[in-house]
């Protein structure tokens, strides 16, 4: 199964016994909406909720940070997800947050997993079917095991800063990049890490929420001034976003790029990071 798949793909294989469809859509906290109450509201047939705000270490006061192995494989248990499944990610939500559950999937050890070209957008807009209600399958058996490689942490930022053999990606608005927007959260500052590029998520994608070609993603990031020869570390406000630059980057046959979990939430609340304003 290919990394992104189509609308069209997904009906074909839409009731296949090995197939789990979950919707991953999460909002910012400024946007009022509920992705719970939207989800059970429609959903594509047979999906289940993804709450990326619960599916999170609860204990950390940073934004839905990755919960431990254990605390995943239960609640992909619970979503009746397992070993062997393939998987398809799809969001709702103009955050084009699908890229976050498929990261920490993954992450975890999936294997077998997709993000919907289009999301929910595409395929309501196409007349397909979709569910009202809640979900629920037979329990699954998901084997966790995080892959560290996939995750970076402030120390790991602080020590790329110093060597400057990193490219840092942020996926979050030009205007906050800049420091000339506010951060959705209070108590942050403004502005992004010295020697980051300006790539905001949105830029990735076409009108109908469709990834952008290969060639025309290449030309993004060009245009970003990132050089995808050297490794990546992606982020954004609190590790959302900077999934979609991630996976943008994967498609493109990128594989030394990890997502800064903490991201601005944490890099922008502690006074001792460097930061800086203006373009990149």
């Amino acid at each position: 199964m290919d990394s992104l798949v189509s609308t069209e793909w997904l009906a074909e294989e839409l009731g296949a016994p090995d197939l789990r469809v979950v919707d991953a859509t999460f909002f910012l906290p400024t946007d009022n909406r509920d992705p719970k109450a939207e989800y059970v509201a429609a959903h594509i047939p047979g999906a289940v909720f993804f709450d990326i705000a619960e599916i999170a270490d609860l204990d950390n006061p940073l934004p839905h940070m990755l919960p431990d192995e254990t605390k995943f494989a239960s609640r992909m248990q619970t979503l009746g997800i397992g070993d062997g499944n393939r998987i398809v990610v799809y969001d709702n939500s103009p955050l084009h947050t699908a890229a976050r559950a498929w990261w920490m999937l993954k992450a975890f050890g999936a294997h077998l997993v997709a993000v919907l070209d289009g999301g929910f957008q595409k395929w309501m807009a196409e007349g397909r079917p979709f569910e009202i209600g809640r979900d629920l399958h037979r329990h699954g058996h998901f084997t966790a095991r995080l892959d560290t490689n996939d995750v970076a942490d402030k120390a790991q930022l602080l020590a790329v800063l110093d060597a400057r053999d990193h490219e840092i990606v942020d996926a979050r608005p030009a205007a906050r990049f800049a420091g000339e927007g506010l951060e959705p959260r209070p108590g942050l500052a403004s502005g992004h890490m010295p020697g980051a590029r300006s790539l905001p998520q949105s830029e990735l994608f076409n009108p109908d929420h469709t990834y952008k070609s290969l060639d025309a993603l290449r030309a993004e990031f060009d245009r970003a001034g990132v050089d995808l020869a050297k490794p990546m570390i992606t982020t954004c406000g609190s590790g959302v976003t900077a999934a979609s630059v991630l996976f943008a980057a994967r498609l493109l046959g990128k594989r030394d790029v990890r997502v800064y979990d903490g991201s601005w939430s944490e890099w922008g609340a502690d006074p001792a990071t460097p930061k800086a304003t203006g373009a990149a």
